[in-house]
């Protein structure tokens, strides 16, 4: 049975075959972000009142480095994903639509790197 309506046979459009990916791709984020954001949150609870140098301590522990990674990982790829729905879904036009997913990606990406600078910085001194 083919799920595609004349018209789109004609034209040659259809399926990107994207969208189950995607969906997926956004559920396993979101669910390994909920172990990582509860890590995240007991870590803030832990270190709350702690002066800088066990705060470094802290993240320069490789476990913790490790996890924080996970989650900066994580989080900020659900994130760009998420936003992209958004964007894809909402934004009318094709230009304008083509420039929020440029800015999505710019953004993301922007605070992916600066947060795993960040934290290697402290992790591993400098």
């Amino acid at each position: 049975m083919r799920m595609r309506t004349p018209l789109s046979t004609v034209r040659g459009l259809g399926s990107a075959r994207e969208g189950t990916r995607h969906f997926w791709l956004s559920r396993v984020t979101g669910v390994a972000a909920v172990p990582l954001s509860i890590f995240f949150v007991v870590l803030l609870i832990v270190m709350r009142g702690a002066d800088y140098e066990t705060a470094v301590a802290i993240l320069g522990s490789p476990l913790v480095a490790v996890l924080m990674l996970l989650t900066i990982f994580t989080v900020v790829y659900h994130m760009m994903i998420g936003v992209q729905v958004i964007i894809e879904d909402y934004v009318p036009g094709k230009m304008a639509k083509v420039i929020w997913l440029m800015g999505n990606i710019f953004f993301c990406s922007f605070i992916g790197v600066a947060s795993v600078f960040a934290l290697l910085k402290i992790s591993i001194g400098g």
